[in-house]
């Protein structure tokens, strides 16, 4: 559990950096985009006092004046910002950097005067004559660069995060299945030996009554390890699924749970006979194993009393199994986080067992299981969902 916990902070503390650097970015950005913003200004001034110089009639008496190459360069130069000019009348007398087509349509350019206006950019004033302006694209994509530069580090985090987290998931995958199928291999050797031994007591003391009693549930725990490695062996593999009635699963599993759950824990499940048969396609053994996880967590959370109740129903050509406990209940943000490797609210225990129940389910039966509703001190819900056949 403090694993996720820490996974959880460290979510958010890299969400605080991310934000931390994109308002940087933005503040930086918006300072040169005002730096920029006031250069701008600057030139259109610049390009009109230019035009005006251009403009002005030449004296006969100053032959030098007539020189405007300065002014020429000045008017040249401005390739970027696109500007209005209009008399002092409110007529547009020119405009550039519009567009070929746009900078001769005056119903454009008018509208265009009143977007700056509304804007509550003031015009460059000159002598009879003001400049509106509009800011160059290059400032333009100078302002939406913070944008972009989110969307391409929020991109690149993203691929990042799902690349890593699917090399880990399949890390684990294989680390669980190597798991199961070692544990598999180093059980199956003493219980054959086991059996051997049953068998062989069973021979030389077969007129002991009581060691014959005992020889048979002997016998029942060896089978009951044999099952539980067999379980083992198949993670990983292709299960093969069989035809099978929910009802009678349901009640092998509850038969085997109930006369080794405490005397004060009541279990409700269908009776099998009463209800038509309700078929699915299930691995008998691993499909056990998932409800005997479910129930043996049940007696966990209650605590030696309650109820457990297993009820089946039908929707849209899905079995639904719901398994009810009244124990301590599962706070709502850890409904996802049950499921996960490694959380166990038990002071023993790896938080392997849901895990190897998701996996089962999911992918080995193409189903779900979730928690449905939980209710602190109330009641638990799981929920198991396979397709009908």
């Amino acid at each position: 559990m403090d694993i996720y916990s820490r996974k959880s902070r460290w979510k958010w503390y890299l969400a605080i950096a991310g934000i931390i650097i994109v308002l940087i970015s933005v503040f930086y950005t918006n300072y040169l985009t005002g730096k920029l913003a006031n250069e701008e200004r600057k030139k259109v001034q610049h390009w009109l006092m230019a035009l005006e110089s251009v403009s002005r009639p030449v004296s006969d008496d100053c032959l030098d004046c007539g020189d405007f190459t300065l002014q020429t360069e000045i008017l040249k130069a401005n390739t970027t910002i696109p500007v209005i000019l209009v008399s002092e009348t409110g007529t547009i007398v020119d405009a550039f950097n519009f567009g070929p087509n746009r900078d001769t349509n005056t119903v454009f350019l008018n509208q265009e005067i009143e977007r700056l206006k509304t804007a509550g950019i003031e015009p460059v004033e000159g002598f009879a004559q003001k400049v509106y302006f509009k800011q160059s694209s290059l400032l333009t994509m100078l302002q939406y660069f913070p944008l972009i530069q989110l969307i391409l580090i929020s991109a690149f985090i993203l691929s990042g995060y799902l690349a890593f987290s699917t090399a880990r998931r399949s890390e684990q995958n294989q680390v669980w299945v190597g798991m199961a199928k070692e544990t598999a291999h180093q059980l199956g050797t003493p219980i054959s030996a086991i059996i051997g031994w049953i068998e062989h007591l069973k021979s030389i003391r077969a007129e002991d009554e009581e060691i014959q009693e005992i020889v048979s549930e002997l016998s029942n725990d060896v089978l009951r390890l044999d099952l539980i490695a067999d379980r083992f062996s198949k993670i990983g593999s292709t299960p093969e699924l069989k035809r099978i009635d929910v009802y009678e699963e349901l009640e092998k599993c509850r038969a085997y749970m109930e006369i080794r759950a405490p005397r004060k824990v009541n279990f409700h499940f269908p009776e099998v006979g009463i209800h038509a048969p309700l078929y699915i396609e299930i691995n008998p053994p691993l499909f056990d194993w998932v409800v005997e996880n479910l129930l043996r967590n049940a007696l966990d959370a209650m605590e030696g009393s309650g109820d457990i109740i297993a009820e089946v129903s039908e929707e849209n050509n899905q079995v639904i199994i719901d398994i009810t406990d009244t124990g301590k209940g599962i706070p709502s943000g850890r409904f996802k986080t049950v499921f996960r490797p490694g959380f166990t609210t038990k002071k023993r225990g790896w938080g392997l067992g849901l895990s190897l129940a998701k996996r089962i389910i999911e992918s080995y039966h193409t189903g779900k299981i979730f928690v449905k509703r939980s209710e602190p001190n109330v009641a638990t819900t799981f929920s198991i969902e396979l397709k009908k056949v």
